[in-house]
């Protein structure tokens, strides 16, 4: 049967599919063809619940950008400050977040090519280049805020026996004995993560049955929108934390660890269907997790003298005094679970490092040295900081909320080549997405723009001081400002060529 032209643009680069960095074909975990299933090129086969177990892991994997250690602290603070209240937002950033998580993967597998590497060759090289940059900072920022939260947990759980930057240590070195397990499997390193995230959801879940929410409330909260002047700042806070600008890269370069056959347009359908289903699966729990976290904060210190001055390296404190012991004190619970999370992001933030310097870079090493480039970039500023930091928690706050301010201003770079690049008819083929989706999706990445633009009005508005720092930071603006409008231009410009090939 002779393919639609449409379906045929795509295939004819079935070949070019092939040559991607992200895992070489003895690498990618084999889908098993069942009984019966011989269809045409593209007419997707019907669901098994044995393939989707085969698709289930990359979703996880992406799922802990969800879960590290800077989400749990929005999330306590918002607890804690908020109540109840900000519940239904976190429902929703979830959801928007899933939206752009999909939007990552289905990049991945209609093109066999990941964010980063599609970036390199869509874009002129210098702009290819500052989108690297931009890349490589958000995840050095978010890299800190990891590291530190997992060295806080080992400080700890050694009774603060080991400081800050040993810890520091000890998370750089778990993360390459991690990784080694990739040597040994996609699925084996999967396995890793999944009990991790089976740690924190037991860890978290033991601390909401400790403190015992309000469970009315909680289901109001989830349900019913509320917002207020007060509150603002952590509603911020919530929607900031979700889209984390490596993990767009990442889910992108993940999806290709599944061998699926771009020759025919049923069986990348296919593919897309069971990724779709484990990562909303994946999400709605890491959004459980997260409620846990916010409610076991907001029953504990919503309305206390010491909600505003709560974070990671008091959190466990403060709630051991509140609730004491048990058959495990609360405060070794809590660590055990901050562990988990931030060993987690670490790895999935080094494995996020190698397809992006492989993706812009186009290099072609072995991952371990990768690896080591990746890690040095974070691990030697956060070993500064927590040689600095060590003993002062408040000090680690405002590292912390200018880490947030960081990875802020890169949300753009990662979310508006994701848009225009699914957009495009001759990268996409039949899978570009649609008019409705295309929509949806501008109005998603605009709102958390602007949400974050708001986060970096009102923290530089109070923390910049003087004429030339101001100057400074209003030439900086400008630049970043000019490159948005030069991104979003570009994605008009790839729409238009689409619509004159197809009026052609």
């Amino acid at each position: 049967m002779a393919l639609p032209e449409e379906h045929q643009a795509l295939l004819e680069t079935s070949d070019e599919v092939q040559q991607e960095t992200a895992y070489e074909p003895t690498e990618k975990v084999h889908i098993v063809v069942g009984v019966g299933e011989e269809v045409d090129d593209y007419t997707t086969p019907p669901f098994s619940w044995r393939k989707l177990w085969l698709f289930t892991g990359p979703g996880f994997l992406m799922s802990i950008a969800f879960l590290d250690p800077g989400n749990l602290e929005g999330d306590l603070q918002a607890g804690a400050i908020a109540g109840y209240s900000l519940l239904w937002l976190l429902l929703w950033a979830t959801v928007m977040g899933l939206l752009v998580q999909l939007l990552s993967a289905r990049l991945g597998v209609a093109t066999g090519r990941h964010l980063a590497e599609l970036c390199r060759e869509e874009y002129p090289t210098w702009a290819g280049m500052l989108l690297w940059v931009m890349a490589e900072v958000a995840l050095i920022g978010s890299d800190i805020q990891e590291v530190i939260g997992s060295a806080i947990a080992i400080k700890i759980l050694s009774n603060g026996v080991l400081p800050l930057w040993a810890g520091v240590v000890i998370t750089a070195s778990d993360c390459f004995i991690f990784l080694f397990l990739e040597n040994y499997g996609v699925r084996k390193l999967e396995a890793l993560f999944a009990f991790l995230i089976a740690t924190m959801a037991v860890s978290f879940a033991w601390m909401f049955g400790e403190t015992k929410p309000d469970g009315s409330e909680l289901a109001l909260g989830v349900i019913v929108p509320k917002l207020s002047s007060r509150t603002i700042q952590q509603a911020v806070g919530v929607v900031g934390c979700i889209i984390m600008p490596h993990n767009v890269f990442l889910h992108s370069a993940l999806v290709q660890s599944r061998e699926v056959d771009h020759r025919k347009i049923g069986r990348v359908q296919e593919a897309l269907n069971y990724f779709s289903i484990e990562s909303a699966v994946a999400l709605t729990i890491s959004f459980m997790i997260n409620l846990f976290v916010t409610t076991v904060f907001a029953k504990a210190f919503y309305g206390t003298d010491i909600a505003n001055s709560i974070g990671l390296g008091n959190a466990g404190q403060y709630l051991q005094e509140k609730y004491g012991g048990g058959l495990l004190p609360i405060l070794y619970i809590w660590a055990i679970g901050l562990l988990a999370a931030g060993q987690s992001s670490t790895i999935t933030g080094t494995y996020a490092g190698q397809f992006i310097m492989g993706g812009f870079l186009n290099l072609r090493m072995k991952k371990w040295i990768r690896a080591l480039i990746t890690r040095s970039f974070a691990i030697i500023p956060t070993l500064i900081v927590a040689l600095i930091f060590d003993t002062s928690e408040d000090a680690l706050d405002v590292l912390n909320e200018w880490l947030n301010v960081l990875q802020s201003i890169q949300i753009p770079f990662a979310l508006i080549p994701l848009l225009c690049l699914v957009s495009k008819e001759d990268l996409m083929g039949v899978f570009k997405i649609g008019p409705i989706l295309k929509t949806v999706s501008w109005l998603v990445a605009a709102l958390v723009i602007v949400i974050n633009g708001y986060l970096l009005v009102d923290f530089f508005s109070s923390e910049v001081k003087g004429l030339a720092l101001t100057s400074t930071i209003a030439v900086a603006t400008t630049g970043y400002v000019v490159f948005i409008v030069y991104l979003v231009s570009r994605g008009f410009t790839f729409s238009m060529s689409g619509l004159y090939k197809a009026r052609e």
